[in-house]
């Protein structure tokens, strides 16, 4: 009996899991039953680290140890750092140079513990990418402090300078509200990869090259490009139709979940009003939230038959831009986040394995037969 083929898996579960829940239809998200609107900007990022792991939020206590894991595991070394500077040297773009540093990020480094080993990979994100963008600045390094926590000390490792507060607060939720979303392609391949009994690192790295394509994790900086347009020519109307008559997609709404706001977008929409009251550019993000009601009603109006709404990237890009996080950098900020949640998918797929290993179906010949050479 043939199976029925489903294009891109489609509708089919391949997994149990108690880590996140998604409503696509009422837009909803739940992450270890919690729900979006209340973890996204009331945990620390350490909180939420916790809470995917252990099933649990922490006490205090907990959550001061895994602060302290985290850090004692921040550090790269040399050879790491080397092919951080190469990377740089030769431009490769950022989610290259953190797949590269991912791959490495076990030099030097004694076998651990599977949970060390989590903690590790999660650890590492932060310092691979702001090393890299570091050293793409023609800049030193700064090396991670042990006194800052996850968001925190990624800001500093950027600049050399203690973030603030506001700063703080927005990346922490940014962190929080993006740390997972169900079997997501990157999450799905790196529990294919542990499914192997394969290593965490080969699965960070597999995880990484998938969220690299544009079709997952690429499309913030286009929206932040295109709001920075519409800003500065005031015309969102304008820009709207000529996208649409064009037959291109505007960035930043539709997902292929949601039926429904991106109750993702709603959390970052409250963490970016908060910063960017406190930034002169208050004008722009007045600018994106008029944009976002032009654009979904033009969008009913043009494809009346869907219902394209805001997703995440939308309200990503104005707050990752609000915080100081560069353009460049706004894919693997996103990866910095979401590798909790594939070590997390992870741990689950290995509590109870079996190898990952779906079927295909055949539309090739099925008539040929061997010629010789001298007959072709």
């Amino acid at each position: 009996m043939a199976n029925t083929l489903n294009s891109g898996l489609e509708g089919i579960t391949a997994a149990e899991t108690r880590l996140s829940q998604i409503n696509g239809e009422k837009g909803e998200l739940l992450i270890r039953g919690s729900p979006i609107d209340e973890l996204g900007g009331n945990a620390s990022y350490e909180e939420t680290v916790f809470l995917l792991l252990n099933g649990r939020l922490p006490a205090a206590e907990e959550t001061d140890e895994l602060r302290d894991t985290l850090a004692s595991h921040r550090h790269i070394c040399d050879e790491v750092q080397a092919v951080l500077q190469r990377a740089a040297r030769e431009e490769k773009p950022a989610m290259d140079a953190l797949r590269m540093g991912v791959a490495a990020a076990n030099l030097g480094v004694a076998d651990q513990d599977l949970r060390e080993d989590v903690h590790r990979v999660i650890a590492v994100f932060p310092t691979i990418v702001a090393a890299y963008w570091r050293y793409r600045q023609g800049k030193e390094r700064v090396t991670p402090r042990d006194d800052l926590r996850h968001a925190a000390n990624f800001l500093y490792m950027l600049t050399g300078e203690d973030p603030s507060e506001a700063r703080v607060a927005g990346l922490e939720t940014y962190l929080n509200t993006v740390v997972d979303h169900g079997l997501n392609a990157s999450t799905f391949t790196a529990r294919v990869v542990v499914s192997t009994e394969s290593d965490l690192i080969s699965a960070a790295t597999a995880a990484v090259g998938t969220l690299k394509g544009p079709l997952h994790g690429g499309a913030p900086g286009p929206v932040l490009e295109m709001l920075r347009e519409v800003y500065e020519t005031g015309d969102a109307e304008g820009y709207v139709r000529e996208t649409l008559d064009a037959g291109e997609r505007l960035m930043g709404f539709g997902h292929r979940v949601y039926r429904a706001r991106d109750p993702r977008a709603a959390v970052l929409e409250s963490a970016a009003t908060s910063l960017y009251t406190e930034k002169e550019d208050i004008e722009f993000f007045e600018t994106a939230q008029e944009f976002e009601d032009v654009a979904t009603d033009l969008l009913a109006e043009y494809v009346p038959d869907r219902r394209l709404e805001t997703n995440v990237e939308f309200y990503t890009a104005i707050l990752l831009d609000g915080v100081g996080i560069p353009k460049d950098i706004f894919t693997t900020t996103f990866a910095i986040s979401r590798v909790s949640g594939w070590m997390a998918h992870a741990l689950e797929q290995l509590d109870d394995n079996r190898l990952i290993r779906p079927s295909s179906h055949y539309v090739g010949d099925t008539r040929r037969s061997w010629t010789p050479v001298e007959h072709r």
